[in-house]
């Protein structure tokens, strides 16, 4: 295996839109979302063995997730680990990993990707990532995996590419946050746009120098602790200098504003497993399109529905269509499935009422 390939696993976030299955306690990334046998994170962490040094696989997550981590990973060690104190969104944990990447090697190549994606076909991914590797240790770019869409869907943000030249790898002309549905038809009509899975690959100096010149107050912090990445100091400098960098994601601080930025067009039978609609997509459904996990069902006049009950709970449903039910421990949820993007909302009523404990 190429020692200069590195990957950052981003496992920090709560996944509010799974609720009650995962909660800020246990996250979604922990969770055995599609019963395989392994959660999200370890099916992440595996895929990328295959082509990374399992020592050069790092995973940014909450400080409060270090156990979590370490019981879910056995192969990682804890100084893999890029422990966030306090959320920032995704710019100020990816500079992190690139300065202790380039502190311990400077020719490191590292691809970002988050933890709770499925992918169905591994060996094609694989294969995108090799190429990404290659093209950006012989170019100076910062490079993004765009999924070429099957629907005009408004969940994600789009990516336009030149597609006036005949080679794998395009150049990115502009991206697109989540649209609204007509304007998602017709970017699926022009042809031109990819969705935006938020896989990243570049070598460290690339990614570095476009820090510098886009975010330089971040990056200024983050080299004030030059001398502590890598060793005992580490944990001390980022606990008391991570809460004073901006909340600000990688699309926004960085890939929006730099002039490097190109795409590799991919079909690899992708997901993000951001919604219980997106989790039934990949489930396996009886002869009425009802997705059952858990427990032992009948369903009877009901169709299109995902239920999820504790293991061996016996359960009927009757007369049910489209909605989302799902029971964890002493929480139930009913929701028609049409109204999974207010779960969120939920949560936070949930959280009002009864306490942090459920949320």
């Amino acid at each position: 295996m190429n020692k200069n390939y590195y990957a950052v696993i981003m496992a920090g976030g709560i996944g509010t839109r799974f609720w009650p299955i995962s909660t800020s306690q246990f996250p979604k990334q922990f969770h055995d979302m599609l019963g395989t046998g392994e959660s999200l994170i370890q099916k992440t962490f595996t895929r990328f063995e295959s082509l990374i040094p399992s020592e050069n696989i790092l995973i940014a997550t909450n400080k409060n997730y270090e156990n979590l981590v370490l019981e879910q990973l056995p192969k990682a060690t804890k100084k893999q680990l890029l422990l966030e104190p306090t959320m920032r969104n995704t710019a100020p944990c990816i500079l992190y990993s690139a300065i202790k990447i380039y502190n311990e090697n400077p020719d490191g190549i590292m691809i970002v990707a988050p933890s709770d994606h499925w992918i169905e076909n591994e060996k094609e991914f694989l294969a995108n990532v090799k190429t990404s590797f290659d093209f950006c240790s012989e170019n100076n770019a910062l490079l993004t995996l765009g999924i070429e869409p099957s629907n005009p869907n408004t969940g994600y943000g789009y990516i336009k590419y030149d597609k006036s030249t005949s080679k794998d790898i395009k150049r990115v002309k502009n991206f697109t946050e989540k649209p609204n549905l007509e304007t998602a038809k017709s970017f699926l009509q022009s042809g031109d746009y990819l969705w935006n899975a938020g896989i990243f690959i570049w070598s460290v100096k690339s990614i570095i120098e476009q820090f510098k010149t886009h975010l330089p107050e971040m990056f200024s912090l983050f080299e004030k602790g030059n001398m502590c990445y890598n060793n005992t100091k580490e944990e001390s400098f980022i606990l008391e200098n991570y809460p004073k960098t901006e909340n600000i994601s990688i699309d926004f601080g960085i890939m929006e504003k730099a002039e490097n930025v190109f795409v590799l067009p991919v079909n690899f039978d992708w997901n993000d497993l951001g919604t219980w609609g997106s989790l039934y997509n990949k489930l396996d459904k009886d002869t009425n399109s009802n997705a059952s996990i858990g427990g032992d069902f009948i369903f009877r006049d009901s169709n299109n529905n995902i239920i999820r009950t504790e293991s061996g709970k016996k359960v009927v449903i009757q007369g049910l269509s489209n909605f989302i039910v799902v029971e964890k421990d002493d929480v139930l949820l009913i929701c028609p499935k049409n109204k999974e993007q207010e779960i969120k909302e939920i949560t936070a009523e949930v959280k009002s009422k009864f306490g942090n404990n459920f949320v």
